[in-house]
C-alpha cells in the first residue's frame, strides 16, 4: 500500500475516528487522514489523530459538545460542499462511527443534493470500543442474544423511546447521549419491566488513558452519577454483561 498516494481532488471522505485510542484508527483512515487536503474533525476524535495530517494541510474544528457547537449542523454540511467545490480533497472525520449516531446520513445527504463525490470509511464505533475496554462482551451466549443502540438524546430534545422493545429481557442496551437522561432512562426501563438490580453502567473516555467505568444497577446509577458529576463524552450500558467487569476488565487495571 502506498501511503502518499494522492488522494482524488473536489471529493469528499467520509470517515470514522473510533472511540478515542489512536490504535484503534483504520488503515485506511489513516491513509486518508495523511494525505488529505482539508480535514474537518469532531470534538470526539482522539488526540493526536488529526496531527496524522499533512503540515499543510487545512484542519478546521467542527466539534459539537452538548448545547455548545462551534458550528451548526447545516453549516458543516456546507462547508464541506465549499471544500470540494474549492477542488480539495476532505477528510470529514468523526469520533467512533460516522453512521452510528454521527449524522454521517444527513452530511451525505447534502454532498448527494450539490453532485459531490464521496465514500464512506466506518470506525470503531463507541459501544464496541467501551465496552470492549470496559470488560462488557456486548453479546453472550449465558447473558446477551441481542444488542441494541440507542440514543438518550432525540432531535427535539425528548427521551420518548420504545421502552418495551427496551426493556426486553437477554439483551444489552447501549445508550448513547444519555448522561442528562440518565434518571429518566433508569426509571422508564424499570417501570417497563426490567428489575431494579438489573446491573448498569456509565463510561466515560472509553478507550483513552483517562478512561472511567461506574458501575451500579437500574436502581443506582442516577444517584451514582449525581456523586460523581460525571459528565460526557460516556455511554450508558443495560444489562447482566455489566456483570461480568470484574471479571474481564483489563484496561483500567493497567
Amino acid at each position: 500500500m502506498n501511503n502518499s498516494t494522492p488522494l482524488e481532488k473536489g471529493k469528499v471522505w467520509l470517515v470514522g475516528a473510533g472511540p478515542g485510542d489512536i490504535e484503534l484508527l483504520t488503515v485506511k483512515a489513516a491513509r486518508l487522514i495523511a494525505n488529505a487536503d482539508a480535514i474537518v474533525y469532531d470534538n470526539l476524535v482522539g488526540d493526536g489523530i488529526v496531527e496524522l495530517s499533512r503540515p499543510d494541510a487545512r484542519c478546521i474544528y467542527a466539534g459539537k459538545e452538548s448545547s455548545k457547537h462551534t458550528l451548526p449542523q447545516g453549516d458543516i454540511n456546507q462547508l464541506l460542499v465549499d471544500l470540494a467545490q474549492e477542488g480539495l480533497s476532505v477528510v470529514r472525520l468523526k469520533g467512533g462511527d460516522p453512521f452510528i449516531f454521527g449524522r454521517g446520513g444527513e452530511e451525505l445527504e447534502t454532498l448527494v443534493a450539490s453532485g459531490i463525490p464521496f465514500e464512506v470509511v466506518p470506525g470503531v464505533t463507541a459501544a464496541a470500543g467501551c465496552g470492549a475496554y470496559s470488560g462488557f462482551p456486548l453479546t453472550h451466549r449465558d447473558h446477551a442474544q441481542a444488542v441494541t443502540f440507542v440514543t438518550g438524546h432525540l432531535k427535539d430534545g425528548t427521551v420518548n423511546l420504545d421502552w418495551p422493545a427496551l426493556a426486553r429481557p437477554r439483551q444489552t442496551v447501549v445508550f448513547y447521549m444519555g448522561i442528562g437522561a440518565a434518571a429518566e432512562i433508569c426509571r422508564q426501563m424499570i417501570n417497563h419491566g426490567l428489575p431494579s438490580l438489573t446491573p448498569a453502567a456509565v463510561v466515560r473516555n472509553g478507550t483513552r488513558p483517562d478512561q472511567q467505568t461506574l458501575l451500579g444497577t437500574l436502581g443506582t446509577l442516577p444517584y451514582l452519577i449525581a456523586e460523581s458529576a460525571i459528565k460526557p463524552p460516556a455511554l450508558i450500558v443495560v444489562g447482566s454483561v455489566v456483570g461480568l467487569h470484574d471479571k474481564l476488565s483489563w484496561f483500567e487495571k493497567h
